[in-house]
């Protein structure tokens, strides 16, 4: 038989500590508080570290000691692949973890499919605080959320009394648009809009299903367009509204066909995202619309794509907000009263708005 093999013992904190002629706070602190030890001191203990084969404190121990993770949970109902794919939620999560490098904090995603009613992730995740995305307000991982006993920082929605929230004025950003449209001359419009609550809705939708969406960045927004196309003339219950619970370019070009197949006399297609309005770019280059001349788009977001084609829309900070509720979130213990921060919006007119269509001129939808 060969001879057994014969591992080396993993050094622990007092056997390096006894190595090395010093405390075991000395050896603690060159991990943990390295400020407390010299340079020289600290090179020395990290080396005899590295050659006896000690990993390092145990971070289950050590959070079990301090109650702390050291890291922040980013919930986002949607699927993971989402935080990656999305160009909004990319920049986001980029000012995200930007705040997380510069305040030493590891950053947990806690990604939660819609339709999925299960919080254990939720309870499951060791985190130091929460930053919640974008959440309908009766999404159960949100209420999971507020019942642990951790800082929580909302982005966007939805708006709840006593907690803290950073996002844009949705209803003054919008309000940019149709008032540019409305100056335009534009009076038959149409709405594509992400959507408006946890149960899919790929459709037309009533007045009914807009005041009660549990998605408030989206019901705030149609509501802005609303009032400012009534104060225009325009009878916003004839204004056809088309909903789309994925938020893709394929979606958006979906919206637009079903949008255009039912109103055909429609000038402009308002979106509510600049991914929905580079869908419904994509529709009318099929149909052989021309886009101003036939059909004016705009969207909302400010993405790079949307910069490069020249698309009329809304351009918010999206790292900028992922940023501000990062630091928020870190400097939650510094304040004794929830803060809202409104970042700023700019509407930037592109190649992709116009006057309508008269109807001398004609039209080459098909």
């Amino acid at each position: 038989m060969g001879r057994p093999i014969r591992t080396r013992r993993q050094a622990t904190l007092a056997s390096l500590a006894a190595e090395l002629g010093v405390s075991r706070t000395t050896v603690s602190n060159a991990y943990n508080r390295p400020d407390q030890l010299s340079p020289e001191l600290r090179r020395r203990v990290l080396e005899t570290a590295r050659r006896l084969g000690y990993p390092g404190p145990d971070p289950v121990a050590r959070s079990l000691r301090t109650r702390k993770a050291g890291a922040v949970g980013l919930l986002l109902t949607e699927n993971l692949s989402y935080a990656f794919r999305d160009p909004a939620a990319v920049g986001v999560l980029e000012g995200l973890a930007l705040a997380c490098e510069d305040a030493g904090v590891g950053l947990h995603l806690v990604p939660a499919s819609p339709g999925r009613e299960d919080v254990a992730a939720v309870h499951r995740a060791g985190v130091d605080g929460f930053v919640v995305y974008s959440v309908p307000d009766d999404d159960p991982h949100l209420a999971a959320v507020l019942e642990r006993p951790v800082p929580t920082v909302i982005i966007d929605q939805p708006s709840i009394e006593g907690i803290d929230r950073v996002g844009p004025d949705d209803a003054s950003a919008v309000g940019k648009i149709a008032e540019h449209l409305v100056t335009l001359g534009h009076r038959q419009v149409g709405v594509i809009c992400m959507r408006l609550a946890r149960e899919r809705n790929d459709d037309f939708v009533s007045a009914t299903r807009q005041s009660g969406a549990h998605f408030h960045v989206q019901r705030t927004r149609l509501e802005a367009l609303a009032v400012a196309f009534s104060a225009a003339g325009v009878d916003w219950a004839g204004v056809p509204v088309v909903e789309r619970f994925d938020h893709t370019v394929d979606d958006g070009a979906s919206a637009a066909r079903q949008l255009l197949d039912a109103y055909p006399q429609i000038t402009a297609v308002i979106c509510t995202s600049d991914i929905l309005a580079l869908g419904a770019m994509a529709e009318a280059e099929r149909r052989g619309l021309r886009v101003p001349q036939d059909l004016t788009v705009t969207g909302f977001d400010g993405i790079a794509e949307a910069e490069r084609i020249g698309l009329t829309t809304v351009h918010q900070p999206v790292l900028e907000k992922g940023k501000t509720a990062g630091r928020l979130l870190l400097g939650s213990a510094e304040r004794s009263a929830p803060k809202v921060i409104t970042l700023p919006t700019e509407l930037r007119i592109g190649r992709t708005s116009a006057p309508p269509r008269t109807v001398e001129e004609p039209w080459f939808g098909g």
